[in-house]
């Protein structure tokens, strides 16, 4: 008998957390923050409904911090075990989250130094030596090799073409096989090969980010080419906040294709993120697992600017000429895109172009619908820059392209959990998989609890572990 435990990711697109309860073992799938909207983020300084050192192992899709972020917590608060993940995952885990730990102290010593937290002292939710600790549970592990976790549990890592380093993960545990899918990749991104099918499973754990919306047809680079001449034409600069951790590497690599081809003129593009430099590095290193070719590598590299300091990054403020900047974070909940952002948004003259999918609460969900003041470290900031959107950049399937992974699976799973999106999203993608294929699915509730026996699947009320 098993309990799957919905610990996050259950009515939202963060936090992703799953808890899996045997007699015998304490499995974690996953283990993010949760981003967005504030009630949301408080969650993150809650005492959580499990008790961490019990848990034995924990089992990572990919880095983004809304899979990964919750870590450096989980083994300030007594976790003890193995944290599993592929070596590409290791090796941006590693900056991610020494990242994360170096934002939140920033924005505690901002927040202290202008007296603006309204606490007595503003605290970081970890910082970086908490991560050094964390970082010394890792194990990192071969795709397609099945891995023995603990007496009951045996994983296998499936590439699923969402970030470098990225898979599913196919877990059997008491003789039961659980599938999660991880954040999936799309068929024909620009940089990542395609995801790999699984083969079958007893019950499945799937993401909906994308699961109420199709990818435009249209071609991103012309959009972004289009955005960035019109720019440059009124005398404006182009900042685009983006993910330092597979989005900024498109980017560069679009722009390098634009600029190669002639299609947009030889102004400065800087690299504004110590962090996404590395992670360009790191991709470089694992170029066999991409669908760049060396001379692409080459080409990005030679194209960009990095700005690695903030005396570096504060300058380019000054400037006067037409440039792009491309800055973390993605969604603009911190770090340098923040000065930027401040500094640009009241010129029209300007363009902060989003590349992706916003979750709610955030600022960049805020510019994108519409708003015309966006808050920035305690100051509303007028906005007069055009906000665009670029579509067909994300590196998540839409709901097509989902339907498309799950055909591959030989039989139809006992039951289908919708997870890691917003309501209307995971609800969308229900009805079309129940629909189109058939399958028995349900969308769970933040901490909701299942039995699982077999082939028999109980709900049990919320439990605090």
């Amino acid at each position: 008998m098993i309990k799957l435990h919905f610990l996050g990711a259950a009515g939202t697109v963060t936090g992703s957390r799953y808890l899996l309860v045997s007699d015998l073992s304490h499995i974690m799938v996953d283990c993010g923050l949760f981003q967005g909207y504030k009630q949301l983020r408080l969650r993150n300084w809650e005492d959580p409904p499990f008790d961490p050192s019990k848990v034995d192992a924990i089992l990572l899709t990919h880095a983004h911090l809304d899979h990964s972020g919750y870590i450096p917590l989980m083994v300030k608060r007594g976790f003890k075990g193995k944290i599993y993940c592929s070596k590409a995952t290791f090796a941006l885990c590693k900056l991610l989250l020494r990242d994360s730990a170096h934002l939140f102290e920033e924005e505690a010593a901002y927040l202290n130094r202008h007296h603006l937290s309204k606490h007595e002292l503003a605290l970081p939710l970890y910082d970086s030596k908490d991560v050094d600790k964390a970082l010394k549970h890792f194990h990192y592990i071969d795709e397609h090799t099945n891995i023995t976790i603990a007496d009951d549990v045996h994983a296998k890592w499936i590439p699923n073409g969402h970030i470098l380093g990225s898979c599913s993960i196919s877990l059997k545990m008491e003789q039961t096989s659980v599938l999660f899918s991880g954040d999936v990749g799309r068929p024909r991104d620009h940089i990542m090969k395609a995801p790999e099918f699984p083969e079958r499973t007893d019950y499945l754990i799937v993401e909906s980010t994308y699961g109420d919306r199709l990818h435009t047809k249209g071609v991103p680079e012309n959009d972004l080419r289009d955005v960035i001449n019109s720019t440059v034409q009124r005398g404006g600069s182009v900042l685009i906040p983006s993910f330092a951790v597979g989005r900024a590497q498109t980017l560069l690599y679009l722009l390098y294709q634009l600029r190669k081809n002639k299609q947009i003129h030889d102004f400065p593009i800087y690299l504004d993120s110590p962090m996404s430099e590395s992670a360009t590095g790191i991709y470089s290193h694992y170029a066999d697992s991409l669908r760049l070719s060396a001379e692409d590598i080459a080409g990005m590299t030679a194209m960009t600017t990095y700005v690695r300091t903030p005396e570096e990054s504060q300058r380019l403020n000054n400037e006067r000429w037409p440039k792009v900047i491309i800055s973390a974070s993605g969604m603009a909940t911190g770090g340098r895109v923040l000065h930027h952002m401040k500094y640009m948004a009241p010129d029209d003259r300007n363009t902060i172009v989003f590349c992706g999918h916003q979750a709610g609460g955030t600022r960049g969900d805020r510019l994108v619908n519409g708003a015309s003041t966006v808050r920035i470290h305690g100051q509303d900031i007028r906005v007069r820059a055009k906000i665009v959107m670029v579509d067909g950049l994300s590196a998540h399937a839409d709901y097509e392209e989902m339907l498309g992974w799950l055909k591959h699976l030989k039989q139809p799973p006992l039951r289908s959990f919708i997870t890691h999106g917003e309501p209307s999203a995971a609800d969308h993608l229900r009805q079309k998989i129940e629909r189109e294929l058939g399958w028995q699915c349900e969308v769970p509730e933040h901490l909701s609890c299942y039995k699982i026996d077999g082939k028999t699947l109980t709900s049990l009320h919320p439990q605090i572990l």
